[in-house]
């Protein structure tokens, strides 16, 4: 009896013993399809200059399916410049979507222009695209106007441009809340006020045109 006891009590602590922790299965690895290389290279052409902006590429690579450069283009003024339009070239194809990421920004300060300097990111480049003769051309630099500096700044050169095209649009600042906005206060009768609108807010007031190109070898 008192065997059968010792086997009961040895069997009951077999049972209390604490299980070893499940292991945890490792973590997924991203994969990196070998398929989409990753090449770097300088510009053949480093420093382009069109409607006294100059544009320098410090840096072009691509990385997966992306197509980058990093770009630097001297300012005109104060106002927010920016990447307006730009398009990648390459054989047999070519990208017009693109983003844009500011690494740098420089104000102007005695005498010397103001610099920015983007990356910009073309997308979806396909893996068996030959990138061995591509140029990469920012089409237009802008600066979208703050409502408050139509009147400051751009009204006049508006107005000008609207007389030299015999364009019978009058143009005038008017106090709203405060802030002083632009308003059209007369046009031609056949005109309707979304036209008259589309006109005086064109991107062509507040956008300097290149071409700025850059021929890049990315490989094949």
């Amino acid at each position: 009896m008192k065997k059968i006891f010792v086997l009961l009590v040895l069997l009951l602590s077999a049972c209390n013993l604490p299980s070893a922790p499940n292991a945890e299965p490792p973590l997924p690895t991203a994969y990196i399809d070998p398929s989409y290389p990753t090449v770097e290279a300088a510009p053949v052409s480093a420093v382009q200059a069109a409607n006294g902006i100059e544009a320098r590429v410090n840096r072009a690579w691509r990385d997966g399916k992306e197509v980058h450069i990093e770009v630097c283009y001297t300012l005109l003024d104060t106002s927010d410049w920016s990447v307006w339009s730009a398009s990648l070239q390459y054989t047999g194809g070519a990208a017009v979507d693109f983003g844009s990421t500011m690494l740098s920004l420089r104000e102007a300060a005695e005498g010397q222009s103001g610099l920015r300097c983007d990356d910009l990111s073309f997308f979806n480049i396909p893996p068996d695209a030959d990138l061995s003769a591509a140029v990469i051309t920012i089409d237009a630099i802008a600066a979208p106007p703050r409502a408050e500096e139509y009147c400051s700044i751009y009204m006049p050169k508006i107005q000008q441009t609207l007389n030299e095209r015999g364009i019978a649009i009058q143009l005038a600042c008017v106090d709203s809340a405060g802030v002083q906005v632009m308003q059209i206060v007369s046009k031609p009768d056949s005109m309707s006020q979304e036209e008259a609108e589309r006109i005086v807010y064109s991107d062509e007031f507040y956008t300097v045109k290149g071409p700025w190109s850059f021929a890049v070898n990315l490989g094949q």
